[in-house]
């Protein structure tokens, strides 16, 4: 399997759909149009467990205006960011910064992470469930003195996507149901709809300095460490660059999100950036029986000078099936294979601690 990056790694555009493509009416997903080809070429076996929905009323600006808060953000007074880290959840709700590990396995400095969940404040007040899934059952923190427009933004922008998330898992269930028998209870559109386990990421990296930006230039994990989403599916805004505080093309074209296929070929994928893009998750790749399809992905940081004092910042929304969403395992299991009983069921909660307790090693 390759595993290295190449410098003639092929740039693939993503598949894109139109949003007019998946809408009958305001918020209501137009059910009689066959997305099924669309769907296998972006998100079945050969495909890259990715696509991008266009032309999305109000994306652009609702994407500008979150994302312009990042460095704000985490240029807030330590003292203040401190406030908002909840280390219960294991830094899975409010303010994160040095928590995660690189693949090295040193603390990751170079990107703070806000975490929240766009829908729900408090998804449950039920103090076992907390107790028992904190990363999911834990409450929003705000920083509703310090930067009270953060919690408009970030559940305007998540709001939105998880909407048109909606639309393109009813499209994805249409064509899992032609390749298998698809259970209600399995089907992407309503474990979605009825989870209360969605989480957004606003990330913000760090601008590096003249001495360490070319630290791990060659490495093409540079910027996030190859990772499979373990969720249903995720929602990604590109991302903006910005240097002295003002808006930049990304100044280097080999940087940004790569992604290894079925045959082990690494590619360099892109897509607009006033398109949502969708990447599929490990637990719909379970629950449909490998017909939809998740890979592993990284991102690459610019290299050399081109990297000096720049900032980056995206947002995420990772779209989860509730945390008692029975995942039946198949027998022959092949990512986790070293947490994961053959031929099982786990509820996504007990799925979820399981891969925290493997990335973080332990509760902190």
């Amino acid at each position: 399997m390759a595993s290295s990056f190449h410098s003639h790694s092929p740039a693939i555009r993503t598949v894109t759909i139109s949003f007019s493509e998946l809408q009958v009416s305001e918020s209501q997903v137009d059910r009689n149009v066959d997305l099924s080809m669309k769907i296998e070429e972006g998100f079945g076996p050969k495909g890259l467990g990715i696509l991008s929905v266009t032309d999305v009323p109000g994306f652009p600006s609702l994407r500008k205006d979150l994302l312009r808060l990042s460095s704000r953000l985490a240029k807030l007074p330590e003292d203040v960011k401190k406030e908002l880290e909840d280390p219960h959840t294991r830094y899975n709700f409010g303010w994160s910064h040095g928590k995660e590990k690189l693949e090295s396995g040193k603390p990751d400095l170079l990107k703070g992470s806000f975490y929240a969940n766009p829908i729900l404040d408090t998804p449950t007040t039920d103090a076992s469930l907390i107790q028992r899934y904190p990363s999911y059952c834990g409450s929003n923190i705000w920083p509703s003195r310090d930067l009270p427009e953060l919690e408009l933004a970030f559940k305007a922008l998540g709001k939105l996507i998880l909407d048109v998330g909606l639309m393109l898992a009813y499209h994805c269930d249409q064509y899992a149901a032609k390749m298998m028998k698809l259970n209600e209870d399995e089907a992407l559109e309503k474990i979605i709809l009825n989870s209360r386990c969605h989480k957004g990421r606003l990330l913000y990296y760090f601008p590096a300095q003249q001495s360490t930006c070319s630290e791990d230039s060659d490495k093409l994990s540079s910027w996030c460490g190859w990772h499979t989403d373990h969720g249903s599916l995720t929602g990604l805004t590109c991302a903006t660059f910005t240097r002295d505080g003002l808006e930049i093309p990304c100044p280097d074209s080999a940087a940004g999100l790569y992604i290894r296929t079925r045959a082990g070929e690494i590619v360099k994928v892109y897509y607009g950036e006033n398109e949502i893009a969708y990447q599929i998750g490990e637990t719909t790749e379970i629950l449909s029986r490998g017909y939809l399809c998740a890979t592993p992905h990284c991102v690459r940081a610019p290299k050399g000078k081109e990297a000096f004092n720049l900032e980056r910042s995206t947002y995420a929304l990772f779209m989860q099936p509730d945390w008692d969403q029975k995942l039946n395992f198949p027998e022959e299991v092949h990512i986790h294979k070293e947490i994961i009983p053959t031929n099982c069921a786990l509820t996504f909660g007990e799925y979820s601690e399981k891969l925290l307790d493997k990335y973080y090693h332990l509760k902190s």
